[in-house]
This record gives structure tokens, C-alpha cells and sequence, in this order.
């Protein structure tokens, strides 16, 4: 392949980062002082809400990292190798990794929701934790097809 031909991916790939970045900064604290208002008896929740997306984050990154050596794999013409499926491996566990996140914040979720009266904030974590689970089967299905095309190609390596 072309080098450079991922090039437009490369760059969407940071441009995804861009805006969970500045949620971090920006609105994260904000959710987590809405929170504390809400339960101003509960103090420990504005820190609770604020380490899910913290936490999240994390392998957030993780995940467009892989993605980048990823798509520098496919430079480099080594898209049918072990390093591709391990990229593809680790795509994997950091979504369900996120989607984890989310499940066991789903209380404050509904905690939230619950006193602000607003059920669209249930249905923002439960899209949240769906978001990830189809990144983290697509991944799969992805690392078992690239698996399977290697095991194919050694063959017929092995057969030539």
C-alpha cells in the first residue's frame, strides 16, 4: 500500500480526540458541580461523576492510540500481522473497559436523574455503554476476520 494513503484516517483519528478533550476540561467539572447541587448531603458524588469520565477517558486514548499504530501497520504493509490483531485486541478491551465504566455508573445516573426529573440522562448512559459495546464486537469480529486471513496466508505461504 501507498505510504500516506492513511493519511485522512490518521488525521480523523486525532480530530476524534479533540472534543473528548475538551469535554474533560470544560464540561466534566460542570457535570460534577451539578451533581453536588443536587445532592448537596452527598459530597463524595461531584467526585464520583468526575473519575467515571476521567476515568473513561484513559482508555478512550488508549483506544485512538492503538488505532494510530493501527493505521501505521497498514503504512508499513504489515495490515496481516500479529501486531494488527493485538492493536485490534486492545481496541477491544478498552471499550469494554469504558463500557464497564459506565455500567457501574449507571446508580449515578440514575441518581441524577432521578432529582433533576430529566429520564434522558438514563438514556445517555445506557447510548454510552451501547456506544462502546459495538466498538468492542466490531473490534472483535475485526481481530477474528484478521486472524483468519493470517492463518489463510501462512498456509499459502507454507503451500507455495
Amino acid at each position: 500500500m501507498k505510504k500516506g494513503s492513511t493519511i485522512f484516517l490518521k488525521l480523523a483519528v486525532i480530530l476524534m480526540g479533540v472534543p473528548v478533550l475538551a469535554l474533560c476540561i470544560f464540561l466534566v467539572p460542570k457535570i460534577g458541580d451539578f451533581a453536588a447541587e443536587l445532592y448537596p448531603d452527598f459530597t463524595i458524588i461531584k467526585y464520583l461523576v468526575m473519575f467515571v469520565f476521567y476515568a473513561s477517558a484513559i482508555p478512550f486514548y488508549y483506544a485512538l492510540y492503538q488505532a494510530f499504530r493501527l493505521l501505521s501497520y497498514i503504512d508499513r504493509n504489515h495490515a496481516f500481522s500479529t501486531l494488527s490483531v493485538t492493536s485490534l485486541q486492545h481496541i477491544k478491551w478498552s471499550a469494554i473497559t469504558i463500557s464497564g465504566l459506565f455500567v457501574i455508573a449507571m446508580p449515578l445516573f440514575y441518581l441524577v436523574a432521578e432529582r433533576d426529573d430529566a429520564p434522558g440522562v438514563i438514556l445517555v448512559g445506557m447510548v454510552l455503554i451501547f456506544a462502546a459495546m459495538v466498538v468492542a464486537v466490531f473490534a472483535a469480529v475485526l481481530q477474528r476476520l484478521l486472524n483468519e486471513a493470517i492463518h489463510i496466508k501462512s498456509e499459502n505461504d507454507l503451500t507455495v
